[in-house]
């Protein structure tokens, strides 16, 4: 996908510092933190408990955006002796600053999780640790749950533990420069594996039937005052890096479905209608997709930068709908209790700064490991934290949509009446007349009205823009 950017002058980065403004207030998005929570975390980020072993001898490295400082894992991978594989992955141990019901935890309780904007973000806990005392930088020693695990030379996992340590991140590296590293020989051991056990469990994941969605982003970044759009295609080391998360919470819904007690992410498998649905759509797209093919193989067979093939990965997207948080306790069994695109049992864990439900995971996880009992104020929050979790879910999916849309009016407000490449990635079911296009430059995805005929699915056409209304943050193509 085409990466080129379209730059905002600061002015207009300006007015639309003020519609984002406006969105916060609408959205009823949390504001500053209360001064008490505040104090309270600053008071925690000198003094955190309980105390940890010490592990600040493994060599950790974090692989995240550039501009990130809240950083919630670290890793370090090596070979086994007789084969296989460690990994070690540090996750931000939050709960080493937080006392249950005081003020930072009331706030986070009510912000759910981190939300991110154009012109900054609305962090779940404060700066103080958040982008502090709880991060795991570079440099800097700090608690963290300390995950081991043991895969055989496949890649599967043989055996997981999970306690409280003292980490030190020795190195952070983005994305790109990763894979910079690995593809040109020079990272070492720790980073280079990551290609190596990454494309293992990638082919475990195939195996097993699951399906990560290969789908370039918008992205909206700041430059210069202003702001731009870009689609970011991701790289091979993005996958990678996922595939070390969803292992590690996959063993924590392993750990969890053991102990009896826990919070699973989970999905139920697409209706046959859903399924039906993308076949017809692959028809549109001609799209060859055998019966005897499975859809995770079809998936993993296409390539984003062609215009059909990336139409048809957006539409898999709506298999994606539904996801949830599944408590259980007593021992009795999830329902439902599989990630139906992980093909697997797997829980949110890794992301404690900046998701609420990862630091009751975290919590579980550390018990069940023990063979102990949950904390009292773990077990008490879990029934609330599905209803709590979704809430928080709306409102990040509101906020990332309608800053884009924010965004795309603004950039195109002077542009009303040009026409543009695109390409069709999505036609109504009950009006194909309706749809929604991508554009090739700049990266903006729109809606479509095409009155005189049914629009062609997956196709290039020429499109005219004829309304772009920052006010109402709407953009509004047609044929050319």
């Amino acid at each position: 996908m085409p990466r080129r950017h379209m730059h905002m002058t600061g002015a207009d980065g300006a007015a639309l510092r003020v519609a984002l403004d406006g969105l916060r207030i609408r959205l009823e998005v949390p504001e500053a933190f209360p001064a008490r929570a505040t104090e309270e975390a600053e008071r925690s980020a000198k003094s955190p408990r309980p105390p940890a072993p010490d592990a600040t001898d493994i060599p950790f490295f974090t692989i995240d955006p550039p501009a990130s400082v809240d950083l919630d894992q670290a890793m370090h991978l090596a070979r086994r002796t007789g084969g296989g594989y460690r990994v070690h992955y540090a996750i931000a141990d939050v709960a080493a600053f937080v006392t249950p019901g005081g003020a930072v935890d009331r706030e986070a309780q009510r912000r759910v999780t981190t939300l991110y904007f154009p012109d900054g973000k609305v962090p779940l806990h404060p700066a103080a640790l958040s982008e502090g005392a709880a991060s795991l930088l570079p440099g800097q020693t700090c608690p963290a749950l300390l995950w081991r695990l043991d895969l055989d030379s496949d890649g599967r996992v043989e055996s997981t533990d999970v306690h409280r340590a003292l980490v030190r991140s020795r190195a952070k590296l983005d994305y790109a420069s990763a894979q910079r590293a690995i593809d040109s020989g020079t990272a070492h051991e720790p980073l280079a594996l990551l290609r190596e056990i990454g494309r293992l469990r990638e082919a475990l994941e195939a195996e097993r039937g699951g399906v990560s969605l290969n789908v370039p982003e918008q992205e909206i970044t700041a430059h210069d005052g202003g702001y731009a759009l870009a689609y970011r295609a991701p790289l091979p080391a993005d996958g990678w890096n996922a595939q070390i998360s969803l292992m590690t919470g996959m063993a924590a819904a392993e750990l969890m479905l053991a102990a009896g007690t826990g919070i699973l992410r989970t999905l139920p498998t697409a209706p046959d209608g859903a399924v039906g649905r993308l076949r017809r759509t692959a028809t549109a797209l001609h799209i060859d997709w055998p019966h005897h093919v499975p859809y995770a193989q079809l998936v993993r067979s296409l390539d984003p930068r062609r215009p059909a093939h990336a139409a048809f990965l957006q539409e898999c997207t709506t298999l994606l709908r539904g996801a949830g948080y599944t408590v259980f306790t007593g021992g009795r069994s999830p329902d439902p209790a599989v990630h139906a695109a992980v093909a697997a049992p797997y829980a949110h864990c890794t992301a404690p700064l900046r998701r609420l439900a990862d630091r009751y995971a975290g919590e579980l996880c550390l018990a069940a490991a023990a063979g102990t009992a949950p904390p009292d104020w773990v077990l008490a929050a879990l029934p609330a934290l599905p209803g709590r979790m979704a809430d928080g879910g709306r409102l990040a999916n509101a906020v990332e949509r309608e800053c884009v849309d924010l965004v795309e009016a603004a950039l195109l407000e002077d542009r009303v009446g040009e026409t543009f490449e695109a390409t069709v990635i999505d036609v109504k079911d009950n009006d194909p007349r309706v749809g929604t296009v991508h554009l090739t430059e700049p990266a903006v995805v729109g809606r479509i009205e095409s009155p005189g005929a049914d629009l062609p699915l997956g196709d290039r056409l020429r499109v005219r823009l004829d309304r772009a209304d920052p006010v109402a943050a709407k953009v509004l193509f047609s044929p050319a």
